[in-house]
């Protein structure tokens, strides 16, 4: 009756602690909110009272600049495959950008992956200073560096590759990384025996593993690098953002061919964007099927 009585008290002191750690959990969460709330109000306020014309007074007028595009381009819509034509260039400049420097980023990505993956890397020590490296570069912003490469090197495309590029070994250096921890170690263990060098490990034991990820990884950083370098270009760093940036702030008159550079971005960025996917989806699925045949 004693070990009854005493296991009924144990179910209840232990229910009892769950619920008390629920009620803390709970108050935890709600002064988490309120605090949130409090940060987002206070900030938006700041925020408001800082903008030139007041946030609330020029939301009316939201809708104007896209409509006087809008009304502008459909006016002189006979005029669009010519400006498709003229802006073809810009187009194709912004591509290469944004191609070199994934290309560029991810090769060294690839291979800062390997010195900073533990169980691979040939110097141990360099592992930590190397992943803060990698950090560095990821929390950079391609803009703020393309605008100092700029003030360094003048305008142009040159600025907006490096920049990018070095944000392009950030990002896919750590997502290589975690793509080289799921490797199988068993291949590196063998070449080692019977006396391969770190590269040689590396290149015949674990890249053809990891490699479908690597090249699906790598498309979609170029997607990414595509909308990148057509912003950069807002800033003096060339190719068909430059040409947009120009187009706007002509204002009236040039809004017809600021429509052209939406309208052959946007395609741009649609057929890459499925010609990628449909990439990654076969380098992806047929890793699986080639992994499950014997």
């Amino acid at each position: 009756m004693t070990e009854r009585s005493n296991g009924v008290a144990n179910a209840q002191d232990i229910q009892t602690q769950y619920m008390s750690q629920v009620r803390s959990k709970r108050l935890m969460n709600m002064i988490l909110l309120v605090l949130f709330f409090v940060l987002l109000v206070t900030g938006f306020r700041t925020a408001d009272s800082r903008n030139a014309g007041g946030f609330w007074d020029g939301l009316v007028n939201v809708f104007d600049f896209p409509a006087d595009v809008a009304s502008e381009a459909i006016e002189r819509a006979h005029l669009l495959p010519g400006y498709l034509v003229k802006y073809f260039p810009s187009l194709i400049e912004t591509i290469n950008i944004a191609a070199a420097s994934t290309l560029l980023g991810g090769i060294i990505g690839l291979v800062l992956s390997l010195w900073v993956t533990r169980g691979f890397a040939p110097i141990p020590w360099l592992v930590s200073p190397l992943r803060r490296l990698l950090d560095i570069l990821r929390a950079i912003p391609e803009i703020v560096v393309a605008l100092v490469l700029i003030y360094l090197l003048g305008g142009g495309p040159v600025p907006a590759m490096i920049a990018i590029a070095l944000h392009t070994v950030g990002a896919l250096g750590k997502l290589f990384s975690e793509v080289n921890e799921n490797a199988s170690l068993k291949p590196v263990e063998g070449l080692a025996s019977v006396g391969a060098t770190w590269s040689q490990r590396m290149w015949l034991g674990v890249i053809p593993q990891v490699a479908p990820n690597y090249l699906s990884y790598a498309l979609l950083r170029f997607e990414i690098n595509i909308r990148a370098s057509a912003i950069l270009g807002f800033v003096g760093a060339g190719g068909i953002g430059y040409d947009l940036r120009n187009t706007m702030s002509w204002g009236q008159g040039k809004f017809d061919e600021a429509a052209a550079i939406f309208l052959l971005l946007f395609l741009t960025i649609v057929v890459v964007d499925q010609m990628s996917s449909a990439i990654r989806n076969r380098l992806t699925h047929g890793a699986r099927i080639s992994e499950r045949q014997p």
